[in-house]
């Protein structure tokens, strides 16, 4: 068994977090972050299971600003 590190990328939808794998680009969503985590590692275990990767590119992270209207 290999273990890989992927991303999470989280937020808040009304009531629910939403979280997204951008490696992979599975997603799930919980009740707390915690769960969203727990959920999105499950479902992209059994989308590797289906459909495994080699290798895992890891995704550019950064901030940017814009002006806002207001």
């Amino acid at each position: 068994m290999t273990v890989k590190i992927l991303s999470a990328v989280i937020h808040r939808e009304e009531d629910m977090y939403v979280a997204k794998c951008p490696e992979v680009g599975t997603v799930s969503q919980g009740e707390t972050v915690e769960k969203a985590i727990s959920n999105l590692k499950e479902a992209t275990e059994l989308y590797l299971e289906e459909f495994p990767i080699k290798e895992v590119e890891r995704p550019l992270l950064t901030t940017f600003e814009i002006a806002v209207n207001a």
